[in-house]
């Protein structure tokens, strides 16, 4: 099978949340300067984070509890809902939006990607699903990301397992998604707020019923490497790309530094909603 295009992979270990989203933007802009090559990138999280959507109100996050958790805050560039980074491995993807798997709108590119990420989860002896394209968050979901799978996220046995979001800007595209490993996801509902302990116990029961892990659905404990691993070929076996391992540049490092004090650690940006 020819090879479609040449990307980097870029494996980093746990990170704050604020370096993190920082490495994110930085790998986005080294694309849209033409500087590097369309990239997938792996990571984690230390200490736990709990990650907002770019437009989610920073009131629906118990910020004290948090604290006392030892949890960090921190803002995304991308939509979506609340997450709670722990016991997981993170994928990022950046490319320009002219690039194939990125043309169009959306929900057209997250299609593409989602190819990849089902093709590496099944090598992991996980049945894994593409949600129909027709999911839609209403205007009454929680602020939970794992409650409700929207179109194309993954899911396994019926359960939502890998949730993902995006950004589109002139001249990139980040995606980025959450592979809960093990642990318990209904972790997240304590660093919530709510107007009631009723709200707060029934989204408890939702988030168990409806989201899962890989270790809940392979009965195995699977570590951060092997997960890389074999979603790495999934990307490779079904958006036929090449994948060469690599590094951030010197200017990536230098944004990254950057974006992370004055962006991602600003409460401007955290508190702005």
């Amino acid at each position: 099978m020819e090879i479609t295009s040449r990307w980097r992979l870029i494996r980093h270990g746990p990170a704050t949340g604020a370096y993190n989203m920082a490495v994110d933007e930085a790998v986005g802009r080294a694309v849209a300067e033409g500087a590097a090559t369309p990239t997938l990138r792996f990571y984690a999280w230390a200490p736990p984070c709990i990650s907002l959507g770019r437009h989610q109100a920073l009131a629906s996050v118990d910020t004290a509890r948090c604290a006392a958790l030892g949890y960090d805050v921190v803002r995304r560039p991308t939509g979506g809902r609340a997450i709670l980074h722990t016991n997981e491995l993170t994928y990022s993807v950046a490319a320009r939006p002219e690039h194939p798997l990125m043309a169009g709108m959306v929900l057209d590119s997250y299609l593409r990607l989602s190819h990849g990420l089902v093709a590496g989860l099944q090598q992991l002896g996980i049945p894994a699903e593409e949600a129909p394209g027709t999911n839609r968050a209403g205007r009454d979901v929680s602020a939970a990301c794992f409650e409700v799978p929207s179109a194309y996220e993954i899911v396994a046995g019926g359960r939502k397992l890998l949730g993902s979001a995006q950004t589109r800007r002139a001249e990139y595209v980040l995606q980025h998604g959450s592979l809960p490993l093990t642990g318990d996801l209904t972790r997240l509902v304590d660093c919530l707020t709510f107007a009631s302990e009723e709200e707060r116990e029934a989204l408890r029961l939702s988030l168990a019923e409806r989201a899962t892990t890989v270790e809940g659905i392979t009965g195995r404990s699977v570590s951060l490497a092997e997960a890389a691993g074999a979603l790495a070929a999934g990307f490779r076996s079904a958006l036929n790309i090449e994948l060469v391992e690599s590094e951030l540049s010197p200017a990536e490092q230098a944004w990254a530094e950057q974006l992370m004090h004055e962006k991602y650690l600003n409460a401007a940006w955290t508190n702005f909603r």
